[in-house]
C-alpha cells in the first residue's frame, strides 16, 4: 500500500494501537498527524519513529472531546499541510480491562456510559464534523473508526465500554451511508484484546490465556496486527468497501 504524498490524520496516535498505526501509515510513505492529549514527550517519539520508519509526521494536541480545539486542530493542519486524506478516530476515554475490577452492571452510574459515549462517539462526531467540509470539498477520503469485538462478543461484560463502541458502529454505518455518494468511505476495525496497551495492563494471565484458548489463531493482538487492518481500509485496495466492521481478533467472532 502506497501513501506517498497523503495525508493521515490519527488521533489519539502518542501511544498504543495508535502509536501503531500512525508508525505503519509513515512506513508507507505517508505523512501522519500524530493527535494527543497530555505526553508531549510520547507523541513526539512517535513522530521520531515515524521519520525514521520512512514517511513524515507532525504532533498536534487537540483534546478531541473539546469541538473549540478540534476545529482548530484541524484548521492548523490544513493550513500548515494544505490536506487530508484519512482519519482514523482512534482516541478513546480512559479504560481499564480488568474482569475481576470492572463493574457490574448494577454497580453502574449513567455517568459511567456516559464517559465512554462521550470518549467513543462525541469525539468522533467531533473531530469528523471538524474534517468532512474539506473531504466533501475533495468529494473522496477514507474514515476509520476503531470499534471492538465485544460488541459481537461481549466475553467480558464491560457494559459501558461496550454499549459506546456498540454506538460507535452505528455512527459509522449511518455516516457510511450517507457519505457514500459524496466519494467518503467509512469503516470500522473491530479489535479483541489487545497487549500491550494501557487498557490491557490490569488483565491477568490467566484471563488472557482463556481468550487465547478460544482464539483459533492462538494469541493475543499486538498494536501492530490492529494497524494493517485500519490501512487496507483506508487505502484503494478497500474502495469498494464502506459501512464494515472488519473483526481483528483472530477468530473470535467469525462472521
Amino acid at each position: 500500500m502506497n501513501f506517498q504524498g497523503q495525508v493521515i490524520l490519527v488521533t489519539g496516535a502518542s501511544r498504543g494501537i495508535g502509536a501503531a498505526i500512525a508508525q505503519a501509515f509513515a512506513a508507507e510513505g505517508g505523512f501522519v498527524i500524530v493527535n494527543y492529549l497530555r505526553n508531549e514527550a510520547a507523541a513526539e517519539a512517535v513522530v521520531a519513529q515515524c521519520k525514521a520508519a520512512g514517511g513524515d509526521a507532525w504532533a498536534i494536541r487537540a483534546d478531541v472531546n473539546d469541538p473549540a480545539q478540534v476545529q482548530a486542530m484541524v484548521a492548523q493542519v490544513l493550513a500548515e499541510v494544505g490536506r487530508i486524506d484519512v482519519l482514523v478516530n482512534n482516541a478513546f476515554a480512559p479504560y481499564r480491562f480488568d474482569p475481576e475490577q470492572r463493574k457490574r452492571f448494577w454497580e453502574l452510574d449513567w455517568s459511567d456510559y456516559q464517559r465512554q459515549v462521550d470518549g467513543a462517539v462525541h469525539a468522533t462526531y467531533n473531530v469528523c464534523q471538524a474534517v468532512l467540509p474539506h473531504l466533501r470539498q475533495r468529494a473522496q477520503g477514507s474514515i476509520v473508526n476503531l470499534a471492538s469485538d465485544l460488541v459481537a462478543r461481549p466475553v467480558v461484560p464491560y457494559h459501558d465500554y461496550s454499549t459506546a463502541k456498540s454506538a460507535l458502529v452505528g455512527f459509522s454505518r449511518n455516516l457510511a451511508a450517507e457519505l457514500g455518494p459524496l466519494g467518503i468511505r467509512v469503516n470500522c476495525v473491530a479489535p479483541g484484546l489487545v497487549y500491550p496497551t494501557d487498557a490491557s495492563r490490569a488483565t491477568k494471565e490467566d484471563v488472557k490465556e482463556a481468550i487465547v484458548a478460544q482464539t483459533p489463531l492462538r494469541r493475543i493482538a499486538t498494536p501492530a496486527d490492529v494497524a494493517g487492518p485500519v490501512l487496507f481500509l483506508a487505502s484503494d485496495w478497500s474502495r469498494f468497501m464502506t459501512g464494515q466492521v472488519l473483526m481483528v481478533d483472530g477468530g473470535l467472532v467469525m462472521r
